[in-house]
Order: structure tokens, then sequence, then C-alpha cells
């Protein structure tokens, strides 16, 4: 065997090993799924947004197929940008159903971030095509909901459902928040997606804030 074969064969046994161990902590973050199976349409809820300092608070909603074999889902927040593009296409071709929830900076100010997360979520469930029976959520109880609810701590990372539903909610609102980059330069939208980065502080001391911005957040800087 010539050492490019050697190689090759060594190339293909870390891929397969790779791949095994995939396969496996998808297995073990499927565990809630599994546990939950009796109950009928299981539908994992995450949120997006609660910190910025602009643009709205997005909630994701996802009903996965059973002994869904979708890899490398996991917390948004721990993929690259080009690894939640390319699950959230999955994601949206493969689940039973998927539903989406945004409220506005206006209304943010108005009952504030954690009622809006509740509001948002709420709006995510009743988009879904198909009704769930339990709910996995990512930490909280969502009140005025009549589905029967899991709170899960670090459930973005535990519940395949959950990460999910954090990757369509993720990439959602980054799009939406490129486009306000576009429609307000200046304070790096397009890279900071709201969030208070010093440039983007920066940018709001030197030209006051956007209609997007939220009043409540920024108080302390303008």
């Amino acid at each position: 065997m010539t050492k490019t074969e050697e190689k090759r064969l060594e190339r293909e046994a870390k891929a397969k090993a790779k791949l095994e161990k995939e396969k496996e902590r998808i297995y073990t973050i499927s565990a809630y799924e599994r546990e939950y199976a009796v109950c009928g349409n299981i539908c994992g809820i995450d949120e997006v947004g609660r910190g910025p300092l602009a643009g709205p608070v997005v909630a994701g909603a996802v009903i996965l197929p059973k002994d869904c074999d979708i890899l490398y889902i996991n917390d948004s927040k721990k993929l690259s940008e080009k690894k939640r593009e390319e699950l959230y296409d999955v994601i949206m071709e493969k689940a039973v159903a998927t539903g989406i929830g945004l409220v506005s900076n206006e209304r943010i100010d108005e009952i504030n971030i954690l009622q809006a997360t509740y509001e948002a979520m709420r709006m995510a469930i009743s988009k879904l095509e198909v009704k769930p029976d339990i709910l996995l959520n990512d930490a909280v109880t969502i009140p005025g909901v009549d589905i029967k609810q899991v709170p899960i701590i670090k459930g973005d990372a535990k519940s395949i459902s959950i990460g999910a539903a954090s990757i369509i909610a993720k990439v959602t609102r980054d799009r939406l928040m490129v486009e306000y980059g576009e429609l307000f330069p200046g304070y790096g939208f397009e890279s900071n997606k709201g969030y208070g980065s010093a440039a983007h502080i920066a940018a709001l001391k030197e030209l006051g804030p956007t209609p997007i911005h939220r009043k409540s957040f920024i108080k302390n800087f303008v």
C-alpha cells in the first residue's frame, strides 16, 4: 500500500469516527424527545434577542419528525453563521411544522422584555400548522398557554427540538438585523445584530437612536 493510500484510509477512518461521534451526540440530545414521545407532537421553543439595544425579540417553535436524523443541531450560539444558515434550510425542509414569533422594540418598551418574550413564544406556537401536544421550552414556563410544558435549563444544548428552534429564531433575527444595517447605516447592525458593542454604543451617542432602538434599554447612553 502506498503512502497516499494510507493517508486516504486514515482520513476516511477519522471522518467515519467523527460522524459516529456526532450521531451519538444527536442521540444524547434527543433524550427528552424519546422520554415524551408518548405525548404526541413535541415542540421545541426558544428565543433570541432579549439582550440587544435594538430590534425585535424573536421566538422559534419547531416540531421535528420522530427519530429526527438531522445532524449538527445545537445551541445556535455554539454554531458558526454558515452552519446555522445550512441547518436553517434543512430544518425548514424536514420539520413537521415551524413557527416564528416576532415582537417589536416598541412593544418591548411597552410591556417589558420578559412579557415580550412570552408574547413572541405564544405567537410562534400559534403559527404552527400542526398543534403540539407538549412544549419543551428553553428555561421558561410560558403563561397563557394551555399545552403541557417542560422547562429545561440550557435546553438549546440539551434538546434537539429546542436547539432547532434556537437556530431558526437566530437566523430569522440575524437576517432582519442585516436589513436594518442597510436602512440605518453607521450602527453596525449587520455585524453586532443590535447588541451593545462598543462601536454600537459610540454610534448611538454620536448619531442618536433609530426607530428600531429600545428606548427602555438605551436611556443610559442617550
